[in-house]
């Protein structure tokens, strides 16, 4: 566990710097010197690039942490060949599915042609994009199994952000035209694919050729491996497609005008889940470790400490958010604009804390025996948030988007824990997570109260005073009571070393 939290704690602070260099993207960047349109069409190429990518990992991403512990030896060290393969095999998946990208042309720019005929005349280059997009992800996941999460994770928080910061300002002052705005995007990702490439080259010697006689004689191990990747490629078919439909589905429904304005609600609301970024990077190979081992009472242990601490960070960061949030838009470039999606990013906002809650979940149900049923669930996923999406956005627009995200990953999750519970013998929850709960809500409500019956000043002394009273006494309720063991710990080992 001491591993987890110092690998998990320079994650953060890597990521919440790349953060820091985000708002300053996304809020006073993009809202300023960029249309609507503009910035839908920079989201939609990167939500289309990023489903290209899921797809043609072919379940590479989890297979690496899965099936490592089988094909290390611990006394040599040597890896027999299995990074060979976490190589080839997104490889062959990028070619599959660049064909079969390329042939729809035709169908999928009828569906975003009458609204978007914007990203229609980029159609092609989200193969470049998620091309390096794949890379990046792969190695980044090698470098997990070998317990190195750091400097990956500065590429994806901090060397892309930096990056797409630079495009944009570019871009903003007419130095790059809107074609160099995306070729510059696709050399930013490249850029981040070679820097995690050559890192892990420079982590230990690899062995980039197959050690065949090491499969002949694993041959269960290798069927499966197959067996498992192959119902990863069907799952993530579903539930990579579940995130990016309600994008889709705006974009293809209401325009890039509105993608723009839920791109900025999204970006607001994916905040809350940052923290699960860092610790599912190190707690996953953990997990896989103990679960492979047969540990249940650790594998117990670690959901249930993972999802107590999530929810607490993750609450917290959503009530940050949501207490300033007419603050946020009065500082905002342009912000009456983006000020219609507010209610938006409060349901996204609470679907990104249920994503960043259980996420580890999902992952004790994939390294477990039952992987098999994550294909279910994902079907249960995908198939209503299509109906979810193709019944709300034509009713409810953009909140119609955001409550299909929520309903669909509500439910999916909720079916994930039902299975994990009684299969796999794993406590998700206890006592202590109801009470962080609890204390969150009651938050809410009293935010919600005071906003109706206490008249507003100042509107930036209003949120400063409500910041300070009802989140500085969440957080010293949640100390003393001890909500958060570790987390406690944390603090207590960082004010001795500072005394």
């Amino acid at each position: 566990m001491g591993v987890i939290a110092r690998q998990s704690i320079r994650g953060t602070i890597v990521t919440y710097l790349g953060i820091a260099v985000g708002v300053v993207t996304t809020f006073f960047v993009l809202t300023r010197f960029l249309t609507t349109e503009e910035i839908g069409l920079a989201r939609v190429l990167i939500d289309t690039a990023i489903l290209f990518m899921s797809l043609a990992q072919l379940g590479t991403s989890a297979s690496i942490i899965r099936f490592y512990p089988y094909f290390q030896d611990k006394k040599s060290d040597d890896d027999h060949g299995f990074f060979f393969w976490a190589m080839v095999i997104p490889f062959i998946g990028f070619l599959l599915f660049a064909i079969l990208y390329w042939t729809c042309r035709v169908p999928i720019s009828g569906w975003f042609g009458d609204k978007s005929p914007l990203f229609v005349e980029y159609y092609y280059f989200v193969l470049p994009l998620a091309f390096f997009m794949l890379y990046q992800t792969i190695c980044e996941g090698t470098c997990n199994v070998l317990m190195h999460i750091v400097v990956p994770r500065a590429v994806r928080e901090l060397v892309i952000r930096v990056g797409m910061l630079v495009i944009y300002l570019l871009y903003a002052f007419r130095i790059v035209s809107i074609d160099g705005m995306v070729v510059g995007i696709c050399i930013n990702y490249a850029i981040a694919a070679l820097i995690n490439l050559c890192f892990f080259f420079s982590l230990r010697p690899v062995r980039l050729r197959p050690d065949w006689a090491f499969l002949r004689n694993n041959v269960a191990l290798v069927r499966k491996y197959l067996i498992y990747t192959g119902f990863l490629l069907l799952s993530a078919l579903t539930t990579v497609l579940a995130p990016t439909l309600s994008s889709f589905f705006v974009t293809a429904k209401m325009g890039l005008d509105s993608t723009g304005i839920f791109a900025i609600a999204t970006y607001m609301a994916v905040l809350v889940s940052v923290p699960n970024r860092s610790v599912s990077a190190i707690a996953s190979p953990q997990l896989s470790r103990a679960i492979k081992e047969q540990n249940r009472e650790e594998c117990s242990a670690l959901i249930r400490q993972v999802t107590r601490n999530m929810l607490l960070i993750g609450g917290f960061i959503l009530l940050a958010i949501w207490l300033n949030i007419d603050l946020i838009f009065h500082i905002l470039p342009n912000g009456a604009t983006f000020a219609t999606a507010k209610s938006v990013v409060l349901i996204l906002g609470v679907s990104q804390l249920v994503l960043g809650t259980f996420t580890i979940c999902l992952t004790a149900l994939n390294y477990s025996r039952y992987y098999a049923l994550s294909l279910l669930l994902s079907l249960v996923l995908t198939v209503s948030a299509i109906i979810l999406n193709n019944y709300l956005v034509p009713l409810y627009g953009m909140e119609g988007a955001a409550l299909s995200n929520f309903i669909s990953y509500g439910l999916y999750y909720l079916l994930i824990i039902a299975v994990i519970v009684p299969l796999g013998h794993f406590h998700v929850v206890d006592g202590k997570w109801w009470c962080i709960l609890a204390l969150l809500t009651a938050i809410f409500v009293l935010n919600a109260l005071w906003q109706k019956f206490l008249p507003e000043l100042n509107i930036w002394v209003d949120s400063i005073v409500r910041s300070i009273v009802l989140l500085g006494g969440g957080a010293v309720i949640a100390f003393y009571a001890k909500l958060s063991p570790e987390i406690n710990s944390q603090i207590i080992q960082t004010v001795h070393h500072k005394s």
